[in-house]
């Protein structure tokens, strides 16, 4: 008897859902996309068209209230994740969300625990741990390549919108021009920031850093003209770990270089492991590594058993890297095992950072992490501005 394909559907038609979430489910043979949800009745449309998918809708909730849906993917802009990912997993669906969930650490914390009082899954859209170079780095760290870990150097940087007439999206037009609000280190930070506490594996204990704004105006989509954006375009951040390990963080979108932008260093008493993801020479990933008696790095093939059926690293990245990222989620629920990673308690756990290197910056001192929260407080970040512009 043939087993049951994995039913999908996915909210939001955008650049992002038709460039990895639609065609990364489409390329798994156990999973079938059966519906779309998007508000934009023209982008609806052509995502439905061009992915052959039937039933397209324009309003979510006929998607979340379908007892024949297992997994709904959240694939909006950020102001929609968290309703529609706290009413998928109330009507006892799967949730794969783009990030963040939300930009309070409490508030994603808390989706989590809905999900786990229902019994479903969650995952993030960390697409860069699903980079077949990453997880094979990993899985050189967890066999010991390089020993105890001593450092580790994350970057997330591109030039996507170093020219201010590239329209900058998600924009927060009330936000206070006097203020710089987050941007790059929660739209771009988000993933290198999970592979850090990944690798590290270690409890972070506090941090330290700061962002600027590079570009002072900027064309706005949502208006089609130039203003004043005050917004992090670029910022720089220091960990401290237990077990004696530190860890710095990178992230920038005026920074000149191709996609995605990703370098993941660490650095340990036996080896060290760089991978970069980055679109040059016609791959999209590299990984190098070196030992302490044989310093010149040298890089490795990355074994086949660390891609999707038929991957290579010559396939365009967010298809790649996304195709693994939903590979392992409909592993993870089809398997009915505990094990979920990168689920909605790593993304609390990464807006909690983000919210911590946030702190730091206001107050000009090193920030205790985890971050306390005060008993007549509602929200631990009530004080922090909420995140605008780019995503990664």
């Amino acid at each position: 008897m043939e087993t049951p394909k994995l039913r999908v559907a996915v909210i939001g038609a955008g650049r992002w859902a038709v460039r990895s979430h639609i065609p990364g489910w489409q390329r798994d043979p156990r999973v079938e996309v059966v519906a779309l949800a998007e508000v934009n009745e023209e982008a609806l449309a052509a995502a439905a068209e061009e992915f052959g998918i039937s039933r397209a809708v324009t309003d979510y909730r006929e998607l979340v209230n379908d007892p024949d849906i297992d997994v709904i993917d959240v694939a909006t802009g950020n102001a929609m994740h968290f309703e529609i990912s706290m009413a998928a997993i109330a009507a006892g669906k799967h949730v794969l969300c783009e990030k963040p969930v939300n930009s309070d650490y409490l508030e994603t914390r808390r989706a989590a625990a809905l999900a786990a009082e229902k019994g479903v899954k969650t995952k993030l859209g960390f697409t860069f741990r699903f980079a077949p170079a990453i997880q094979f780095a990993k899985h050189l760290i967890d066999t010991g390549y390089i020993g105890e870990p001593y450092m580790f150097n994350g970057y997330e940087q591109n030039s996507q919108w170093i020219d201010p007439q590239t329209p900058l999206r998600q924009v927060d037009l009330d936000a206070s021009p006097d203020r710089i609000a987050v941007s790059s280190i929660e739209g771009y930070g988000a993933p290198i920031i999970d592979i850090m506490h990944w690798w590290v594996d270690a409890p972070m204990t506090s941090v330290v850093g700061t962002m600027r704004n590079f570009v002072p105006e900027r064309m706005v989509r949502d208006t089609g003209r130039m203003q004043a954006m005050n917004i992090d375009d670029g910022d720089m951040w220091i960990a401290e770990f237990g077990n004696n390990r530190l860890a710095s963080i990178q992230s920038s979108y005026v920074t000149v270089g191709n996609f995605p932008g990703i370098e993941a260093r660490i650095y340990g008493s036996e080896g060290a492991i760089i991978v970069r993801l980055v679109e040059e020479n016609g791959i999209c990933q590299t990984i190098k590594v070196a030992k302490k008696d044989s310093v010149e790095f040298v890089e490795l093939e990355i074994p086949q058993e660390f891609f999707p059926e038929g991957g290579a690293s010559t396939e365009p990245w967010p298809f790649l890297f996304y195709s693994n990222l939903v590979k392992d989620f409909a592993t993870e629920i089809l398997s009915g095992e505990d094990f979920n990673q990168g689920n909605f308690d790593q993304g609390a756990l990464v807006q909690e950072t983000i919210n911590a290197f946030e702190k730091s910056f206001r107050t000009r001192a090193w920030c205790d992490f985890p971050l306390e929260v005060e008993a007549n407080d509602t929200a631990a970040t009530s004080e922090l501005e909420q995140p605008v512009g780019a995503q990664a």
